[in-house]
Parts: C-alpha cells; sequence; structure tokens
C-alpha cells in the first residue's frame, strides 16, 4: 500500500508530522504548511488580530480569496482553535454579499472558522457588493451601511465577537458593531486574521 505524504500546502515541500494521542486528544490539528512558510507570517501586536498584513499575508489572502483556493482556510486553525476554543461570546463572521459570495463559491471567513472546529452562526447580511479594498480611506470611513440584519434575525441582548479577514480602517467592522447594538447587542468585539 502506498503511502501518502503531506505536503506544505503554500510551497509543496513534504510535510514532517507525526501524530500521536496526545495531540489527537487536546485536538492540535496536523500542520499543513512547513516552518519555513509559517516563520514568513508574522504575529500582530495586537489581542485583536493574529498576524500583520505583509507581503507573505497579501498572497496567502489572494490565493484563497481570489484564486478560491479553499484548502488554505486549514493554514491558520490551530491558532483559531486556540483563540477561539474558550471563547463566551457567539462568533459571527463578517458576511460576503451574496453576489459576491456566488461569483466566489464560498465565504473564506466562514470557511476559516469552519477548518477551526468553530461555532457560529450569521445574522448580517451584506448590503453592497462594492470591496473596502477599492475606496480610499476618506471613502471607507464615510460609507453608507454595509450592513443590515438577515430576514428574521433575532439578536438577543448577548455578546457577539465578529470575525473578518482583515482589518485595515476598521470600517467594516464598526459598520457590523452599529447594527449588531442598534438591534439589542450587550456588547460587540472583534477579532480577525490579520491587522492591515
Amino acid at each position: 500500500m502506498n503511502k501518502i505524504e503531506s505536503r506544505c500546502l503554500l510551497c509543496s515541500q513534504p510535510l514532517k508530522t507525526t501524530i500521536s494521542w496526545k495531540a489527537f486528544l487536546t485536538k492540535q490539528f496536523s500542520p499543513t504548511i512547513c516552518e519555513k512558510c509559517s516563520a514568513r507570517f508574522v504575529p500582530a501586536q495586537s489581542t485583536t488580530a493574529l498576524y500583520q498584513y505583509n507581503e507573505t499575508m497579501r498572497e496567502y489572502l489572494h490565493q484563497l480569496k481570489f484564486l478560491q483556493d479553499v484548502a488554505l482556510a486549514k493554514v491558520f486553525r490551530q491558532e483559531l482553535y486556540t483563540r477561539f476554543k474558550k471563547e463566551k461570546a457567539i462568533i459571527l463572521p463578517i458576511p460576503m454579499h451574496p453576489i459576491k459570495q456566488q461569483e466566489r463559491t464560498f465565504s473564506h471567513t466562514e470557511e476559516l472558522l469552519k477548518a477551526a472546529y468553530i461555532p457560529y452562526i450569521q445574522l448580517l447580511e451584506k448590503t453592497t457588493t462594492e470591496t473596502q479594498s477599492s475606496k480610499n480611506r476618506d471613502q471607507r470611513i464615510h460609507a453608507s451601511p454595509l450592513f443590515r440584519l438577515k430576514a428574521g434575525a433575532q439578536v438577543e441582548y448577548k455578546d457577539y465577537l465578529l470575525f473578518d479577514d482583515i482589518k485595515t480602517t476598521g470600517t467594516t467592522l464598526k459598520h457590523a458593531i452599529e447594527v449588531l447594538m442598534t438591534a439589542g447587542a450587550k456588547n460587540v468585539q472583534y477579532f480577525t486574521l490579520i491587522d492591515g
């Protein structure tokens, strides 16, 4: 029988993996990228993000989002699992506009959470197909509302945690927070994969 060798999702080099009961029982995921590729991601200096934006992260996001390489959602699953496993707040991924999601075939924020086995709900829907990355800082800050509650969605007086791939000016998160707080949320915080 042929043994299937695990390879780095970014550079395709063979991965050195060992499976142990400890790793299995403590929910440690097998690595999906090699140590060399992992070292290219710079940890964030913030408590609200895992990594800083750099060229490696730009390439990663491009491949995940625009080249539709959904397998890359697994790259940061251990870090996301570790961050969210004891989270008491209700987790909400920032949604894509339905047309954009249909074009891309998946929601990258939802796939990042799914890969890490993080439960989440979706109460919001995006109202515009425009991306924040296509706007300058002033346009982002003065944008009309980006989100509304989904039809039939009920926001309870509880804590919520928004999750997005990247925070640049914070406009996307600010708009989502406003909708949830206006609808009756007790508190809304955020966490992102990348601090841009």
